[in-house]
C-alpha cells in the first residue's frame, strides 16, 4: 500500500470548500475537468492525463459522503485503483482540508509517487485557494456568524477617531481664518492713514509769500481763526504716520508652514485575487504631525479584508486611513489587505497623503 497526502489551513467556511470539491464546474478550475459516465449516475470521469505524475485519466466513484466534513472517492486509473479521502474540519480561521490517497490495487511507479504528491500540494496550496477567493465574491457572503476571514467582507473599519481628528481640522482652519481676518483689518486700517497724508497740501505757512501786504491786512481777521487750526491739524497728522507703518513687518515676517508629510506606496505580497499593500508615511518636518489622511482608490468591486498599522473606513472604492502621530524626522508604515476580483492585480488606482499623490504610483 502506497500513500500520499496534503493538507492546508483555508480562511474560507467548510460550505464553501465543500462546493468546490462536489460541483463539477469548480473541480474542474482548480484540479481537472470532470464529466459524468454514461449510463453510471454516480460516476465521475477526472481528465487527468497529461497532469504530473497521472498516465490516463481517472474514473472516480463516491463510496462515502458526509457533507460537509467527509468525502470518500474510489478511483480506477486504467486498471491501478485507490481510495481517495477529503476531510474537512471546521477552524477559528475557516477550516483546514486533509487530502489522503491510498493504493488498494496495483501501485504508482517511483517517477509517478513524486510528482503526483506535488500535483496534489499545488493544487490545495494554490489554485484551491484562488477559486475559493472567486467563489467567495460570486456569492458576496455577507453572513453574519459562519466564522472564517471570507463569512463576512468588511466594508466599514473602525470609526470615531477619522471624525475626532476632522472636527479638530475643522476648529484649526476656522483660528486660522480669524487670524487672517485680523490681519486683514490692521492692513485696511494702515492703508488709508497713509494715502491722506501723500494727498495732503503743502504746509500752510507755503502760499504766504505769495500774498501781497493789502490782501494781508484785508484777510487777517477773518484768518486768524482759520490759520491756528491748519497748525494744530498738522501736527496730529504727521504723528499717525509711524503708527500705521510699525504693524506691517509683522505681517511679512511670519515663518513659513512646516514641509507636509510625504508618503509612498509598495505592494508587500500579491496573490490570484488580491494583494497586501504597504504605505510608509515619512515627516521632514522638526515637529510631530497629528491628523494625517490616506485614502486610496480601489478597483471596482474590490474590498479591504484586513489593516494592520491604521484605522480605516471604505465606502465603495474609496479606503480612507489615519492612525497616530509622525514623530518629527521619523516614518510610520501601515499595511491593508485587498480582495480583488482582478486576476493578478497588484495594486490599487490611486494613492493619496492629505490630497497630496504617494510615490510608488
Amino acid at each position: 500500500m502506497i500513500e500520499i497526502g496534503a493538507q492546508v489551513d483555508l480562511s474560507h467556511p467548510p460550505d464553501r470548500v465543500w462546493l468546490a470539491l462536489t460541483d463539477r464546474q469548480l473541480l474542474g478550475r482548480w484540479f481537472a475537468d470532470a464529466e459524468t459516465v454514461e449510463g453510471v449516475p454516480d460516476r465521475l470521469l477526472l481528465h487527468t492525463a497529461g497532469l504530473p505524475g497521472f498516465e490516463a485519466n481517472v474514473e472516480v466513484e463516491v463510496t462515502e459522503r458526509r457533507e460537509p466534513e467527509l468525502l470518500v472517492l474510489a478511483c480506477d486509473e486504467a486498471g491501478r485503483l485507490s481510495e481517495l479521502t477529503c476531510a474537512v474540519t471546521a477552524t477559528k480561521q475557516g477550516c483546514r482540508l486533509e487530502m489522503r490517497e491510498v493504493t488498494t490495487h496495483g501501485a504508482w511507479s517511483a517517477e509517478q509517487h513524486e510528482p503526483r504528491e506535488q500535483q496534489l500540494r499545488q493544487a490545495l496550496t494554490v489554485r484551491l485557494p484562488a477559486i475559493l477567493d472567486w467563489l467567495a465574491f460570486q456569492q458576496v457572503d455577507l453572513r453574519r456568524g459562519d466564522g472564517g476571514m471570507t463569512a463576512e467582507l468588511p466594508l466599514v473599519g473602525a470609526s470615531g477617531g477619522p471624525a475626532r481628528r476632522r472636527r479638530r481640522r475643522r476648529q484649526v482652519a476656522a483660528a486660522l481664518v480669524g487670524v487672517v481676518a485680523v490681519g486683514g483689518v490692521a492692513a485696511w486700517v494702515a492703508l488709508p492713514a497713509g494715502s491722506e497724508q501723500r494727498a495732503a497740501p503743502p504746509s500752510a505757512p507755503s502760499p504766504l509769500p505769495s500774498a501781497t501786504p493789502v490782501e494781508v491786512a484785508a484777510t487777517s481777521r477773518p484768518t486768524t481763526s482759520v490759520r491756528p487750526s491748519r497748525t494744530a491739524a498738522s501736527p496730529t497728522a504727521r504723528p499717525s504716520r509711524s503708527p500705521s507703518a510699525k504693524p506691517s513687518p509683522t505681517l511679512t515676517s511670519a515663518p513659513p508652514p512646516p514641509p507636509p508629510l510625504t508618503a509612498s506606496y509598495d505592494t508587500d505580497s500579491s496573490r490570484l485575487f488580491g494583494y497586501t499593500g504597504e504605505v510608509v508615511l515619512a515627516n521632514p518636518a522638526a515637529t510631530a504631525v497629528d491628523g494625517w489622511v490616506v485614502v486610496v482608490s480601489l478597483a471596482d468591486g474590490s474590498t479591504v479584508d484586513d489593516v494592520d498599522g491604521a484605522d480605516w473606513r471604505q465606502n465603495g472604492r474609496s479606503v480612507t486611513f489615519t492612525g497616530a502621530a509622525v514623530p518629527a524626522g521619523g516614518s510610520q508604515t501601515f499595511r491593508f489587505d485587498v480582495r480583488d476580483n482582478r486576476p493578478k492585480a497588484r495594486e490599487p488606482e490611486t494613492c493619496t497623503v492629505d490630497g497630496n499623490p504617494c510615490a510608488g504610483l
